[in-house]
């Protein structure tokens, strides 16, 4: 066997042939196991360890080396596919990296052999993006340089152009640098990959682009470039350092003007010239960052990666700025290995005599981002290229992990600017931090991870700034694709493992996207090959696929493509579809721009049912609409399209769904200064603690408004309103003092503005300038939580257009406390009524304020309006008595509960006894209503007194004894007759045998009758009077709502 012999090498032909027979292993055809060569690396030599593979289970065991193989195919871990799983894993037919070493007559006989022809012929294309012999170089097995007498492998640190702004960030990064290479004990041989200095690359852009129309403006821009090095420079090492390096950046310069003196009049700019110019940027930061390093007496030396780092590139420029793409630039190992241990040979003897047993150790400082060709060109590895540098050395050094030092504290759930509650992530696998890269997450491309994937090495995201943090490491394949999908259901290990992980590990966005869509209604007639055709156009146009779905009846397709690219893509679907839209056969090609891509990504959703709809139940609820779905074959990532204004509020609802973070609702509370709102902002407050501690739910005021002011709160106040959890809870007319005017139109643009997915306003006004915004409110997706019964009772026509603007916003209306204050009254008869019991008639008590009044007027210590006035005292009566007395209050609550009983009732249909005298009832009196506590109780208070001048006191008395004659008690009730449609609020004579006879003060009670509870109504009663309990019901409606599940619009 070839690979039994590690030293021995197969031809490329015989690589390229025996990788079929290799991936035809990974389709299943007759295998019991796959015998494996694993060549692990070693600190001072290289070991080769026999291991077989069961297909079926994905189980890998250590086999006996004088063993032969149990089955035909033998692999070698040259390259390995990554690692093992990829080589039972096919994309579009062929296995990735795959190296097999035995020969073509151990293969199974005819029936393997015509399996094999098919998946020759299908991947046959991949086999010639293969054939380059000089690219596919074995994989590099061990560290070409090692120096003697150290006892740790190399690590390699990655620093981008951010980290390196300024000369303090420089001298940030070389202490660092010390103390990683020396602070554990033995020494650790360190290689530091450096970026150009924080905006220099920019600079020297600048200067290329200035030279094609004024070639003086690039000599003053290059000068500026230049200074702003050597200024920096000249802040971190003394003259004897500086010299050299300052003589050699101005040599840099002199190079640069000429390679740009010709550009005006070529008018053009080669993408070789902008790579050569660029380049010099990582080399300056290089020379920079080891004359820091010479200061502090370490043992450095800088590395030109040019004169070690072979690349092919088949692409030209430098990419995009932000691009983390590598595409189309791949290192040629062998060439590269072998410069490298010349550099070593000459510039590394110094390093051989360190004491790496105490702590001594050398630092090589690489440019990033710069690279030759092996016709010797100068190139680069494109924009954000450094990551890739960094990924090369440390395959090159064989080294034990690379770490990518950013300004956070590793890779992040979400993107923090985005979503606050968004937090670091412990530990990712090469997979999902590859699907985060791609759909936007500034982690790493792919291609920069690969290097790592091949020899497993593990890659660290830390924070320059909190060095101290361990930050998030990528490590690992996930198996579960094979495991799952290949051999059906997983075997118990792989169903364990997956149930360690979290759901998704991350969330993260496109922002800017296009949805190019073809459908027609005769697609389907001869629609074969129709995803294949509308590919191959894009690839032609030169434009990216992000996503791809197509209809079951092949009635449609859509691609989404960069917002950049769509009016591209839909020219090159036109004119490959030119002689079907000439027949008519397509309805249309059309482009819906303005999309993004927000995708979650998690191992944790292999094989775990529900994960789809976690995330579509979170988007409703956010009132966010899916333009298009796709789900990844691997089941670790699900992308949507959605509309780009509404990209944060579903990266939030996502996050906050998938219990990566509390759920925060942001909440919006109108009559704050109200005796509802000044006993609400207390019960919020006190518990804050416990509901994010038990429920993992934050409540955050965002907005509080009187009738005259609204505080809003700021951006930059991530706790509200209310303050920090451990904050004394703020006095609502405090949070009001300086507040700007109201304006009902401000605070709803600021409540739309708002990306949070769950907002929430609370109207404890009985305002009807109020009462007209909810319609928009809801259709805007924010909630409603009423205490107020302005709509609810209110006309008819408005409650239905608010009902069904919930409905299409896919907000709630909630307005259980409007009816029973904390008492579960609505909730209760939505029971009843879904579970298909029949209600004949509802009857009660729904005024604390008149049961406590008639509770405690007995005619000879307590007068009827004696009664009222200790009711006002203690904070039972509406803002206005007189809707109390006048059974205005009550009628309200009554046309709620018919309403919802499916009876067509408005307030006049409901025959209502009023005990306010006339003169009373059209009185007009100040600040009877208003907001001020102070003002409005000396207005009850006025009311008081002419209800005393007037004849009520004397009709109460009479009524009452007339009552206690035949052993009754006065109370004030309604009743719904549902047959009839019947409502009516009147003072009611209760015998003994009447549920309200026993009614306490300020108790409500509600009594149902209906086919099953025949014998005994069902009855609620309890305490319902006072601030206190109707807040407490408004707190519980705004938890149901965001909480539990609800039946009301």
């Amino acid at each position: 066997h070839v690979a039994s012999n590690p030293s021995n090498r197969m031809d490329h032909a015989a690589r390229a042939r025996l990788r079929f027979a290799a991936a035809l292993a990974a389709s299943g055809a007759a295998l019991g196991a796959v015998s494996l060569l694993l060549r692990r690396r070693r600190r001072r030599a290289e070991e080769s360890e026999p291991w077989e593979l069961d297909v079926r289970s994905g189980v890998t065991t250590r086999a006996d080396p004088a063993a032969p193989p149990k089955n035909w195919a033998f692999l070698s871990c040259g390259r390995v596919a990554h690692d093992y799983a990829n080589a039972l894993k096919c994309v579009d037919g062929a296995a990735l990296y795959v190296v097999a070493t035995r020969s073509a007559a151990d293969l199974p006989r005819a029936e393997a052999f015509r399996d094999l022809h098919g998946f020759q012929k299908a991947a046959g294309s991949y086999a010639e993006a293969l054939a380059d012999p000089a690219v596919d170089e074995p994989a590099v097995q061990a560290s070409p340089v090692r120096p003697r007498g150290a006892t740790r492998d190399w690590e390699v640190h990655k620093f981008g152009g951010a980290s390196l702004a300024n000369a303090e960030l420089y001298r940030t990064v070389g202490d660092l640098l010390i103390e990683e290479a020396g602070g554990r004990g033995d020494g650790v041989p360190t290689m530091a990959i450096v970026s150009a200095m924080g905006g220099m690359t920019d600079l020297l852009i600048k200067v290329v682009d200035s030279a094609l129309e004024d070639f003086d403006r690039a000599q003053v821009d290059l000068e500026a470039a230049v200074a702003r090095q050597l200024e920096t420079l000249q802040q971190l090492a003394p003259p004897e350092i500086v010299g050299p390096i300052e003589s050699r950046i101005r040599e840099d310069a002199q190079d640069v003007l000429s390679v740009v003196r010709s550009l005006r009049m070529i008018k053009t700019v080669p993408a070789v010239t902008m790579e050569v110019v660029t380049g010099f940027g990582e080399i300056w930061s290089a020379q920079t960052l080891n004359a820091y390093l010479q200061t502090r007496g370490a043992s450095s030396e800088w590395v030109d990666a040019r004169e070690v780092l072979v690349v092919k590139s088949d692409s030209e420029g430098l990419g995009e700025k932000g691009s983390t793409s590598t595409t189309g630039v791949v290192p040629l190992w062998g060439p590269t290995k072998s410069r490298m241990q010349t550099w070593w040979s000459e510039n590394g003897k110094e390093f051989e005599t360190l004491k790496y047993d105490d702590g001594e150790s050398c630092i090589l400082v690489c440019t990033g981002f710069v690279a030759t060709t092996a016709d010797g060109v100068p190139t680069t590895l494109k924009r954000s290229g450094s990551d890739y540098s960094a990924t090369i050395f440390a395959k090159l050094l064989a080294a034990d992990r690379v770490t990518m030092w950013k300004n956070t504290d590793g890779v992040y759930t979400a993107d923090p600017r985005r979503v606050p509650e968004a937090f670091p992530i412990q530990s990712l696998k090469y997979d999902e931090a590859m699907e985060l890269a791609y759909f936007g997450a500034q982690v790493l491309h792919p291609s920069a991870m690969a290097p790592c994937i091949d020899d497993s090495i593990p890659v660290y995201v830390r924070n320059i700034f909190n060095p101290a943090f361990p930050g998030t490491v990528i490590q690992g394949r996930s198996g579960s694709l094979t495991a799952s999908q290949l051999w059906g259901a997983p075997p118990p290990e792989v169903q364990e493992n997956a149930s360690k992980e979290p759901l998704i590990k991350g969330i993260t966005s496109i922002d800017d996207a296009s949805l190019v869509t073809l459908e027609g209604a005769l697609l389907a007639d001869g629609a074969a090959g129709l995803g294949t055709r509308v590919l191959a156009a894009l690839k032609t146009a030169g434009v990216s696929a992000l996503m791809i779905t197509q209809a079951s009846s092949e009635a449609s397709i859509t691609v989404a493509v960069p917002a950049t690219q769509g009016a591209l893509a839909r020219r090159a679907i036109e004119e490959a579809f030119e002689l079907e839209f000439s027949r008519t056969r397509f309805n249309s090609c059309s482009v819906l721009e303005g999309m993004s891509i927000v995708a979650i990504i998690g191992e944790g959703m292999v094989q775990s049912p529900g994960s789809s709809a976690t995330l579509m139940n979170a988007l409703k609820r956010a009132n966010v609409n899916i333009g298009m779905i796709a789900q990844g074959s691997s089941e670790r990532q699900i992308a949507v399209a959605v509309r780009k204004e509404d990209a944060t509020r579903a990266l939030r609802a996502a996050h906050s769904a998938f219990t990566l973070s509390e759920a925060v609702t942001n909440v919006a509370i109108l009559g704050a200064t109200g005796r509802l709102g000044v006993e609400l902002l207390p019960q919020l407050k006190r518990q804050q603690a416990q509901l994010q501690r038990d429920a993992n739910f934050v409540v955050r005021v965002t907005a509080a408004c009187d009738s005259s002011r609204m505080a809003l709160r700021d951006d930059g106040c991530a706790d509200g309103l209310l303050g920090a959890t451990d904050a004394p809870a703020p006095a609502a007319r405090d949070l009001l003092r300086d507040a700007a005017p109201l304006d009902l139109e401000e605070l709803t643009r600021y409540l739309e503005a708002d990306v949070n997915p769950s907002r929430v306003v609370v109207d404890s006004t009985q305002s009807e300038v109020v009462a007209s915004y909810y319609t928009r409110w809801l259709e805007a997706g924010i909630s409603i939580v009423c205490p107020s019964k302005a709509v609810a009772s209110g006309p008819k026509d408005r409650y239905d257009r608010v009902s069904a603007a919930a409905r299409k916003g896919g907000a709630k209306w909630r307005y259980e406390s409007s009816v029973g204050a904390s008492l579960p009254v609505l909730g209760t008869l939505k029971d009843i009524l879904l579970t298909g019991d029949r209600v004949r008639s509802i009857r009660g008590c729904l005024s604390g304020t008149m049961a406590y009044v008639l509770r405690c007027h007995n005619g000879d210590q307590t007068s009827f309006t004696d009664a009222i006035s200790e009711a006002v005292s203690n904070g039972y009566t509406e803002a206005d008595v007189r809707e109390d007395l006048s059974g205005e209050d009550m009628a309200r609550k009554v046309v709620i509960l018919a309403r919802e009983l499916g009876l067509d009732v408005e307030l006049d249909d409901v025959s209502t006894e009023s005990l306010l005298p006339e003169a009373v009832a059209s009185a007009s009196y100040a600040n009877l209503g208003g907001s001020e506590l102070g003002a409005r109780e000396e207005a009850s208070a006025a009311v008081v007194r002419d209800l005393e001048a007037s004849s009520l006191n004397g009709d109460m008395d009479a009524r009452l004894a007339r009552a206690r004659l035949e052993g009754k008690v006065l109370r004030y009730g309604f009743e719904i007759d549902v047959p009839s449609a019947k409502c009516s609020v009147k003072v009611i004579e209760a015998d003994q045998t009447d549920p309200l006879y026993r009614l306490k003060k300020n108790e409500n009670l509600v009594a149902f009758s209906t086919d099953r509870y025949v014998t005994a109504p069902l009855i609620i009663k309890g305490a319902a009077a006072g601030a206190e309990l109707a807040s407490a019901g408004i707190f519980a409606d705004l938890l149901r709502l965001v909480t539990y599940g609800d039946y009301f619009a």
